[in-house]
């Protein structure tokens, strides 16, 4: 072996000897672990003074169980006396002193000594919540450690796999974050007040929306807006404009509400989206300026729409092939370092899952559904999702779309609050009169909202300025002026 191959291998023993030195037990770490011993006996200590009360608020409150506790002592006796509490055996010194003695734990314990102390250490149960608190504060910390201390050593055997891992490491630091949640049970009386609490501030609205305002006054007239932690679907077939809704939506609720919007473009590059955003602000036809030809007038409209988009707060992922754990991932990041207040995904049937159990695509299309609520409901934002409607529904003509057009429908039915299905009034472009008489006419479209979980459905008729790409409100004085 020669002297480089010989420094190699060398250099590769001492990467593995570092990749399982960073694998090891939180505990076995040179520094102290996080941990509280006054706070787990006041744990313990009040567990004895109050049984009931207080182990049915640390079962609540410790989701990982025995092992928030750090000594070994207290994990071991702690998981006893939940075992006690479920068969409802009596809790006190005595008797728990005979279960461990009977079980060969008494010992491992500190046996009837430290039994007695644990049974003296607070005066009160009282500060159970804040003794609690602690133990589990201290806990969640020892968990980070030990997550970041495997992914370091991850990090130096999983050097083909950097965008799994990636998803992995958060995914993991997210689940910690999430037992910080606690489950409260709230009594009939404060959820009865709350509910009081919401009639007077829908009286004081006197009419006002709910949730974030669309642009489109008939639409939020029979939604209050789009609400928080709600999935809203929005379908159509192909080339019926529902991309240039939901643009249009963006538009507003960034521009004019000044709302920050993240935006998932699966289909289209983002360039293309801020293009079409572009010149159906400006009121500029796409499809003339694509081909070179714009008129003189045209371009002060592009030029003071392009200053108003420059800051406005829109943040757009064009990555393509994603699946809903990417997306999600994404998702959350946007969230928290611009403080997103709306999302829109186009759209979900370009989405892919990651999930072992789907063995088909509505299977597949069901965990990506789930993904999307899922979301919605964790950021308390509201998600719009495009969609995609069946072949179905063009074999019967002028018939009105349903829920069930909806592609692999079953999942998005189930899990969306609100279901908007986008289609021509009046049987479309091939009716005779009820047809545009130029390109530049506007199409008289209606958004059927099929479902609101908590509100009415019905039609919401708008027009279709499609070289402008373009929705806007139908009016009976509306007349389509393409010109600006």
């Amino acid at each position: 072996m020669d002297d480089n191959s010989e420094q190699n291998g060398k250099a590769d023993l001492k990467r593995s000897r570092r990749v399982k030195a960073n694998l090891v037990d939180v505990s076995k770490l040179d520094r102290p672990a996080p941990f509280s011993l006054e706070a787990e006996q006041g744990v313990l200590g009040c567990i004895f003074l109050d049984p009931n009360r207080a182990l049915g608020e640390c079962i609540t409150r410790f989701k990982a169980g025995a092992e928030v506790f750090y000594d070994p002592r207290h994990r071991t006796l702690y998981e006893l006396l939940v075992d006690m509490y479920e068969v409802k055996d009596p809790i006190e010194l005595i008797s728990v002193g005979q279960k461990l003695r009977d079980t060969n734990q008494l010992d491992a314990v500190g046996g009837l000594v430290y039994l007695s102390q644990l049974d003296n250490a607070v005066p009160s149960a009282a500060n159970l919540e804040y003794y609690a608190e602690i133990i589990r504060d201290k806990y969640l910390l020892r968990r980070v450690i030990g997550t970041c201390t495997e992914a370091v050593g991850q990090a130096y055997t999983r050097q083909d796999e950097v965008d799994a891992f990636f998803d992995e490491v958060e995914k993991n630091v997210l689940q910690i974050r999430q037992e910080k949640t606690v489950v409260t049970i709230r009594s009939i009386k404060d959820l009865v007040n709350k509910a009081v609490e919401q009639v007077e501030d829908f009286l004081n609205r006197k009419g006002a929306m709910t949730g974030l305002t669309t642009g489109f006054k008939d639409l939020d007239k029979l939604t209050s807006g789009l609400q928080k932690g709600d999935m809203v679907v929005i379908a159509a077939r192909p080339s019926m404009g529902k991309t240039s809704l939901a643009m249009n939506i963006v538009e507003h609720v960034a521009l004019d509400s000044r709302i920050p919007v993240g935006v998932f473009s699966l289909e289209m590059t983002a360039e293309s989206l801020v293009m079409r955003m572009l010149c159906s602000r400006a009121r500029v036809n796409l499809r003339s300026l694509r081909d070179g030809f714009m008129s003189e007038r045209d371009f002060p409209k592009l030029s003071r729409s392009a200053s108003e988009m420059t800051g406005a707060p829109i943040f757009i992922d064009d990555t393509a092939g994603l699946s809903i754990m990417q997306l999600r991932a994404r998702a959350r990041r946007m969230w928290q370092q611009h403080q997103i207040g709306l999302f829109v995904i186009d759209y979900l049937q370009l989405l892919n899952s990651t999930s072992r159990r789907a063995e088909n695509r509505q299977q597949e299309i069901a965990d990506i559904s789930n993904g999307v609520k899922a979301l919605a409901k964790e950021l308390s934002v509201p998600v719009i999702v495009l969609s995609q409607l069946n072949r179905d529904m063009e074999k019967e003509k002028n018939r009105k779309p349903r829920l069930s057009d909806l592609r692999e429908s079953g999942a998005i039915e189930q899990d969306a609050d609100l279901v908007g299905l986008l289609y021509k009034s009046g049987g479309g472009e091939e009716d005779g009169e009820s047809a545009p008489v130029s390109e530049d006419d506007g199409i008289p479209v209606n958004l059927l909202i099929a479902k609101q979980r908590n509100g009415p459905t019905g039609d919401v008729s708008l027009v279709f300025l499609k070289n402008l790409t373009r929705f806007e409100d139908m009016s009976p004085v509306h007349d389509v002026d393409v010109s600006g």
